[in-house]
């Protein structure tokens, strides 16, 4: 395994992240926007306010988008395991 090889592996494993973590990311920042908004419009500085929703909108996102996660994930384990199997046998 040289370095060219050796870098591709964290460029897959960096995308795979920003992949698999993004459209939770992203429900967690149009949540907390909106109810920033909301604070912001009616003037209502309650803590728990923030937290509740974007907990409640992460799970539902979790729930919609958890196959979608497993399939990169599970595309992106077998590429490292083949990988593995390759060096292990001399052959890639």
């Amino acid at each position: 395994m040289n370095e060219q090889e050796i870098i591709e592996i964290v460029r897959q494993s960096l995308l795979t992240v920003i992949i698999v973590s993004g459209p939770i990311m992203a429900v967690s920042m149009v949540v907390g926007l909106a109810v920033s908004l909301f604070q912001a419009l009616t003037q209502i500085q309650e803590q728990t306010l923030t937290f509740v929703p974007k907990i409640i909108a992460m799970f539902v996102a979790l729930v919609f988008l958890a196959p979608f996660m497993m399939h990169h994930m599970v595309t992106f384990t077998e590429g490292i395991m083949d990988k593995i199997v390759g060096v292990g046998t001399g052959s890639e």
